[in-house]
């Protein structure tokens, strides 16, 4: 229920050199009500970070939504206008600039969640063609265009809209789709699974097509994000029994996909982020060192682990989301902290260059 993707916008020249020292910052919070967490964020400046996510998660009455904003120097929680019912969860967030905002997830109605921000506020939209059990898990957005995945009666599912004009996608054969990412050209790709294995849909020339990938019985992939038309990763894991998954990673290279080998760790991964040239950034939790925050960096070649100072009392620390920070070097993550008791506080950790030192990897 609590795990989905980025998908930043195209903005600043980034750095020439990456950084010689890098760091994690001390977390930090949103201040949700108990039992929150945070599914994604998307940044768009170093003064302009949202995030999307959920609150009371286990109170069915008290149980809603929350969209947050990070202003530079705190922490705000943003309204929806518009909206008598509301959304019980947000699983995903995308900004095609600071005032053109998505964000998709679950209505208290029955009915999938659509909502447009506008840089201070947000308002549901109205699909007509959406009915009560259509659900939608990832959006992306490039200026003037959004899509959306998800499912439909059992069948993946891609909602586009321009101009207030709604298309909708159901493609053939059971799977659900879990994120998607476009680029600034409108090719893209949608990620997710067939219940039996991986299924990656591509968008070429406006239209969403299956396309190949390595077969992986128990494969199913969580979000995606594209660098470039050579340069995409796909993230999430390999189902092998209860309790018992392993980390699945697939790199395109502008001909096939193929399958990154990762070493070592009991980990789960949920989010992928880029900095538009050859590093990813993947988020996820490594159960091994569950108390640690915890990130996979991937440069093309191979994956190296970036982890968090151990904390002073047990924890688990879920990241599910991450987004690159134009120009910055800086990689925000979101998700939660379960403590000993059982109980969810929403958490924010910031890793790169120029922050203050908390432990480096």
């Amino acid at each position: 229920m609590l795990l989905l993707p980025l998908h930043p916008p195209a903005a600043h020249a980034d750095p020439v050199r990456p950084p010689a020292a890098e760091s994690w910052q001390a977390p930090a919070t949103a201040r949700l009500s108990s039992d929150g967490s945070l599914s994604d964020v998307v940044a768009i400046s170093p003064s302009d970070v949202w995030a999307v996510g959920q609150q009371s998660a286990w109170d069915v009455w008290q149980s809603r939504s929350a969209i947050v904003h990070w202003n530079g120097s705190g922490w705000s929680e943003v309204a929806v206008r518009n909206d008598s019912t509301g959304a019980g969860l947000l699983h995903s967030v995308a900004a095609a600039s600071a005032t053109e905002l998505w964000a998709v997830g679950e209505g208290h109605d029955g009915m999938p969640y659509l909502a447009r921000g506008d840089g201070s506020a947000f308002e549901r939209i109205t699909v007509d063609s959406l009915h009560v059990g259509d659900w939608l898990g990832g959006v992306a957005v490039t200026p003037g265009r959004v899509a959306a995945v998800g499912r439909r009666d059992g069948h993946p599912l891609i909602v586009t809209g321009s101009g207030g004009r709604w298309k909708l996608t159901q493609a053939e054969g059971e799977g659900a789709l879990y994120g998607v990412s476009v680029s600034a050209k409108g090719d893209g790709w949608a990620v997710g699974d067939t219940g039996e294995k991986p299924l990656v849909m591509r968008l070429s020339e406006g239209t969403w097509k299956a396309f190949p990938v390595p077969d992986i019985p128990g494969g199913y992939l969580r979000d995606v994000h594209v660098n470039g038309p050579k340069r995409a990763l796909a993230v999430g894991g390999v189902y092998r029994g209860p309790d018992e998954d392993v980390p699945l990673v697939l790199s395109w290279n502008g001909k096939k996909w193929s399958r990154v080998t990762v070493r070592g760790g009991d980990v789960r991964l949920y989010g992928v982020t880029g900095d538009r040239k050859n590093r990813f950034w993947i988020s996820g939790v490594d159960l091994e060192r569950p108390g640690e925050a915890f990130l996979l960096r991937y440069d093309g070649r191979t994956l190296k682990a970036l982890h968090g100072a151990a904390p002073a009392a047990p924890r688990t620390i879920r990241l599910q989301a991450a987004a690159y920070v134009p120009g910055t070097g800086t990689v925000w993550s979101v998700g939660h902290v379960v403590d000993d008791a059982g109980r969810y506080t929403d958490v924010i950790e910031r890793f790169g260059a120029g922050l203050p030192e908390r432990a480096r990897s």
